[in-house]
C-alpha cells in the first residue's frame, strides 16, 4: 500500500473541511482509498491529512495537478508539505 502524508496550515478549518468533503469523489477516482484527518493539539488550523492510495504515481499526479493546486488555493491551504510513503509493514495490537 502507498501512503501520502500532507501537513499544512489552513486559513479556516470549517471552510477547508467543506471543500475537502466536496472533493471526496475526485479523490476516490484518482486512487485514494482511505484517509485520516488530524490536527495539532494547540493549533486547530494546522492539519495533517494521512491517506492510502492505489499507487504513489497516481497520488503525485493528483496532488500536483493544476486542478488540485486551484482547489487548495480556494480552500485556504498554506504551504503544504507532501511526503510520499511506501508501506513496509502494518499491524494491530
Amino acid at each position: 500500500m502507498s501512503h501520502v502524508l500532507i501537513i499544512h496550515e489552513v486559513e479556516d478549518y470549517p471552510a477547508w473541511k467543506k471543500i475537502f468533503d466536496e472533493a471526496a469523489g475526485i479523490r476516490k477516482e484518482a486512487g485514494e482509498r482511505s484517509y485520516q484527518i488530524l490536527k495539532y493539539q494547540d493549533d486547530p488550523n494546522r492539519i495533517v491529512h494521512f491517506s492510502a492510495w492505489i499507487s504513489l504515481a497516481r497520488a503525485r499526479a493528483f496532488f500536483e495537478s493544476p486542478r488540485l493546486v486551484q482547489i487548495r488555493k480556494e480552500a485556504g491551504v498554506k504551504a503544504p508539505e507532501f511526503i510520499y510513503l511506501d508501506e513496509i509493514e502494518a499491524g494491530k495490537l
